[in-house]
């Protein structure tokens, strides 16, 4: 199978798709590997390295062109779209739920739409829970340097001081996201709450930091209760394959503290509150009603060394599957490839997004 690896472009998103160990893996499979010139000079990869592994370098019309399967770290773009093949088959992060838009080029072009976030196995999202885990522990850190006065933020000093008080972080979600967040708040020192609708992973939280963290079942009265004695609050909801629940509505900013900080990681499927809207690295943070929104769509997109390896570790022995086996023989013997499946064959293929977009839901092989 010919595999190819684009050069990202989203704003400043650093991350490749595929290291050149990858490469030297895929090579050892028989397969094909291009990727685009400088596709991997964020992360730290250069264009020699990936010769050496066995790659070619080539232009981005090449890969769309030549390309069986395409792999990817983030979802088309409009400016690819015209690229994309009837046909072909593509890997990434596609977070539909939100983007009808490219649903419905999908959709038109019967492109079978490989989602990471929705790729299951054994119960777990491996490759959503690595790009997750760094989401999480990032959010504690850009939620307290928003504090800062000199950004509108209430100028409280995230670790507090002796003699006066930590900042307080509240973690909305308690999965992967929420754990790793509520990790961080700990170590900076911040008081820490996590509300979950679910008692087990809230059990989990409480065994995990001893008792360090609250935890209360996520009600709307714990919500508005939480949200107004909160310095810095953090969105980890999740809904894989569908739209985020909206939980913080406008009238909720009225509660909360003038220059407190919200962290939407759940952005990507909408957000959780009803005030965010997709940012990027380069203009991440907006005021709506006296509280600030970092809603950056691809956060671990900032330290790209870190979450390209990760990222790659994740997908890889899923890369070797389809090109091993043809994307109809994966679907079929591989439940996690089928977990995986968006859109096939003109068709939306999750049932979740399906419902999200109120559009026919349909998985025939």
């Amino acid at each position: 199978m010919i595999i190819g690896i684009p050069k990202e472009i989203k704003t400043h998103e650093y991350r490749v798709a595929i290291t050149p160990l990858g490469v030297r893996e895929l090579k050892r499979d028989g397969h094909t590997v291009i990727i685009e010139k400088s596709a991997g000079e964020g992360s730290g990869f250069l264009d020699d390295e990936y010769i050496k592994a066995g790659a070619e370098i080539v232009d981005k019309e090449t890969i769309f062109k030549e390309s069986d399967l395409i792999v990817k770290v983030k979802e088309p773009l409009p400016l690819e779209y015209d690229l994309i093949r009837e046909g072909q088959i593509i890997f990434t992060f596609l977070h539909l739920a939100s983007n009808p838009e490219l649903t419905s080029m999908l959709l038109k072009k019967r492109v079978t739409g490989l989602g990471y976030e929705t790729l299951q196995k054994e119960g777990t999202l491996p490759i959503l829970a690595s790009m997750s885990a760094i989401a999480g522990r990032m959010a504690p850190i850009v939620g307290s340097f928003y504090l800062q006065r000199i950004h509108q933020g209430r100028g409280v000093l995230p670790t507090g001081i002796c003699g006066v008080p930590p900042a307080r972080a509240l973690i909305i979600g308690a999965g992967v996201v929420g754990t790793h967040a509520a990790r961080v708040c700990i170590g900076l020192g911040l008081e820490t709450v996590v509300l979950n609708r679910g008692i087990d992973r809230l059990q989990r939280i409480d065994e995990i930091f001893l008792g360090r963290v609250k935890t209360l079942p996520l009600t709307i009265d714990n919500l508005q209760e939480e949200l107004k004695n909160s310095d810095i609050v953090i969105c980890a909801i999740l809904v894989p394959g569908g739209k985020t629940p909206v939980l913080i509505t406008r009238e909720m900013l009225k509660i909360m503290k003038k220059g407190s900080v919200i962290v939407d990681v759940s952005v990507d499927q909408g957000g959780c509150a009803e005030t965010s809207k997709p940012t990027t690295h380069d203009n991440p943070v907006y005021e709506v009603d006296g509280i600030i929104h970092y809603t950056v769509a691809n956060m671990p997109g900032a330290y790209p060394r870190t979450s390209t390896l990760a990222l790659a570790n994740a997908t890889l022995p899923y890369i070797r599957i389809i090109a091993k086996d043809g994307i109809e023989k994966a679907i079929k013997q591989d439940p996690a490839i089928r977990s995986s499946l968006n859109t096939y064959n003109g068709y939306v293929t999750n049932k979740a997004l399906a419902d999200s977009l109120c559009i026919e839901y349909k998985f025939e092989i």
